[in-house]
Formats: structure tokens, sequence, C-alpha cells
């Protein structure tokens, strides 16, 4: 991929001191490609992530080295500036990420999903248009709310609504989980189009941090994914009718933000998962050479491991490879066997996700049950147990009950 920028960049960060970023054609040239930039990301993410687990605090240095990696902007168009990555760049950094550092993995998952959706469906619009070739030279981080009230997990509904008033928009809602949102540089958040518009008749609007006030509501002391720093707020915002994305949420949450969300995600949970794998490997490894290379018990356990991590790499490589095919037929990203096959994406691979930790944990033994051992795989235990109740599977499937209904079993293999 080629890299961009010649001119030292300023980034403001949540009203602290400006700092100053290196362009990326200044760093070390080991780190000029996106792989090498990745890798000094997670190095930095992995140094800290059990600082970050262990006092639930946000995952500053890993995402400090995103943006002086200029990671954040990379799915902004070329012509705005960025770099153009394609959806496999992106989960690729979220898997690489995730085998550091869950929380920064899921941090960066989130900000790359709402990147996509004004990639998408706002570069008709003057003011998003601006906001992209900001995220490409700023590296802002933006947050999502769509999570509200007593609705919890429906994302398809919306209690708050965005008021006009003679030339401005405002916005009060009460966000029930709000990732990082006190970190972050902006929120991009869903509510009712109108006061009487109906729940499902929503909007997405961007606000940036001058834009709102956050009064915390919520605490965020959780069994994993701690660093996410997901407590709830109240958001009080004010903004210009320009801020709100021009398409419908309906079309927007069926073309990118289920399918983008679901893929990054699930990129997260197999990095997890391929993080405990290694350590299990390295486990397995050390204990057959102090018994002269008898293998122990736990061996068998790491076979399973990585038979599962290899079936959940596939299931979430394949899922990308058909969005990336389906993402210029708007037809075919609307079709019910994509969404049907998006949302179960979600299901299986959390599901997948936890039995190939579950796995290693087992082939590590006492080892990877205790945490203060260099094998321990608790972190990643608990922090991959977030996967299914991060919108709830129960919910999903559900929700894709009726579809599952219409549609047809294969009548053969290769089908």
């Amino acid at each position: 991929m080629n890299v961009r920028g010649t001119t030292t960049q300023q980034v403001r960060l949540n009203g602290r001191a400006p700092h100053r970023v290196a362009p990326v054609d200044a760093l070390n040239s080991a780190a000029t490609d996106l792989k090498g930039r990745v890798d000094a990301v997670a190095t930095i993410a992995a140094a800290h992530a059990e600082a970050v687990d262990r006092a639930a605090r946000f995952p500053r240095e890993a995402i400090d080295a995103a943006r002086s990696q200029c990671l954040l902007g990379i799915q902004v168009p070329h012509d705005l500036g960025g770099e153009g990555a394609s959806m496999s760049d992106v989960v690729d950094v979220c898997y690489a990420l995730g085998r550091a550092c869950s929380s920064t993995a899921m941090v960066y998952a989130m900000h790359q999903t709402k990147v996509a959706l004004i990639v998408r469906h706002a570069r008709a619009s003057a003011w998003h248009e601006r906001l992209l070739r900001r995220l490409s030279t700023d590296q802002l981080l933006l947050a999502s709310s769509t999570t509200e009230g007593q609705a919890g997990g429906d994302v398809r509904k919306s209690a708050a609504a965005v008021e006009q008033h003679s030339g401005h928009i405002t916005l009060e809602r009460s966000a029930t989980v709000m990732s990082y949102g006190e970190e972050a540089d902006g929120v991009v958040t869903t509510a009712r189009r109108a006061p009487d518009a109906a729940a499902s008749d929503q909007v997405l609007v961007v606000f940036l941090k001058d834009h709102y006030s956050l009064e915390r509501t919520l605490s965020w002391d959780t069994l994993g994914m701690r660093g996410t720093c997901s407590a709830g707020f109240k958001l009080i915002a004010k903004g210009e009718p320009g801020q709100v994305l021009p398409e419908p949420y309906d079309r927007i949450h069926v073309q990118t933000m289920m399918p983008v969300a679901h893929l990054t995600w699930s990129s997260a949970w197999t990095g997890i998962a391929a993080g405990a794998v290694e350590r299990a490997r390295l486990f397995v490894r050390n204990a057959a050479r102090r018994a002269d290379g008898q293998l122990p018990p736990g061996a068998t356990h790491l076979t399973r491991a990585t038979a599962s991590l290899r079936t959940l790499r596939a299931l979430v490589g394949s899922a990308v490879a058909r969005f990336e095919a389906a993402s210029t037929d708007e037809r075919a990203l609307e079709s019910v066997e994509f969404q049907t096959s998006m949302n179960l994406l979600k299901v299986n691979a959390s599901e997948l996700a936890i039995g190939t930790v579950m796995s290693a944990l087992q082939a590590t033994g006492l080892s990877g049950y205790r945490n203060d051992t260099e094998f321990s795989i608790g972190r990643h235990l608990r922090d991959v147990l977030s996967s299914p109740i991060m919108i709830n599977n129960d919910r999903i499937l559900a929700n894709v009950a009726t579809a599952s209904l219409l549609t047809a079993v294969p009548a053969r293999l290769t089908d």
C-alpha cells in the first residue's frame, strides 16, 4: 500500500496540548508499509495490555501509536488525503491488534466501522467531506453511540430525536453504553429523524468534541474488555443540519453498519483467539523440551485449538471476501441471503472464538489459568466472553429466524 504525507501533522487530542505526529514517510523504513506500521502499534499495545486490563483504563499508548503511524484514517479515499484502504486491510489490523490487546483491537474496530459509514454514505456532503480530510490529517478517533435507554442493544430503534432550531440542530440522548466516549474526538450517533418520527425512522449524526458534552451516568467495571471504557453517558449535542448523514439509517445499517461491524469485531475476536493459541503453543513446546520431547497431555487440546482457529480464520476471511465482492452492488448487499450470512457471521465467530480460547486454556492447564505466568490466558478468556453479548446473539438469531424460514436448504454440497 502506498503511504501518504510528507508534511508533519499536528493532532489535537481531547483538549490536551497538541502533539506532533511524524509523517509516515519520515518513519523508519521498516514501518512505512502497512504491516510494519501495524506491527509497531501492536508491540506497544501488547506491552501495556495487562496494565490496561488491570486498571480498566483506555489503551492510550496504543491509540496514540496508531495515530503516529497514521492508522486511524487509512480508509479515507486517496482524493481526500487518505490511503483508500480496503476492508481486508482494516480487518488485518483488527486481527493483529487483537493478538496484542483486546481493548485496543475493539476500539480500533469500532472507530473503523464509523469511518466506513462516512466514506460510503456521506461523500456527497460537504461537511462530511471536510471531516474525512480531518480524519486523515488529524487522525481523529470516533466513538459510537447506538445503545440507548431501555432499548438496549436494539440499534434499529431510537428514543431521542434530532430537533431543528433556527439553523442548527440539537440532540439529547441517554447513551447507556458509549465505548471510549471520554477519549474520543467525536461521536457518531443514531437518533430519530424528528420529534414526531417513529422510533425506527432514524438518522446518523456526527458530532465533534466541541459540539457536545457528556455526563457520566453508568460506570464500566466488567469481566473483560475493560479498556474499552464503555460507560454510560447523557449526551447533549448541538451542531448544524449538515452533520446529519444524507442517507436514512436503515440503508446505512443494512449496507455498511451491520456487515462492517461484524467483520471488524469478528476479526478482533479472531486475533484474541490467535493470541491465546500462541501462548498455548509456546507452553506445549516448552513442556515437551523439558520432558525430552515427550508431549504433555495438553497437546491434544492444542491440536483442537489450532484446528478451531483455522476454521475461525477461514470463516472471517470468506466473509470479508464476500463483502468486498458485493460492496459495489447494493442489491447484493441488501439481499436476504447476504444479510443473514453477515448476521450469522457474528454469532458463529463469537462462539468459535470462545471455543478456541477454551481449548488453548485446557492446553496450558494451571499455567494458563493463573494470572502470574507468561502463559496466562485468563485475560483472553475474559475478553472473548464479551463477544456473544455485544449485540446479544439471541437477539440476532431471533431477528434472522424469519429469513431462515425463507431460505431453502441447498440441494448440493457445492451450492
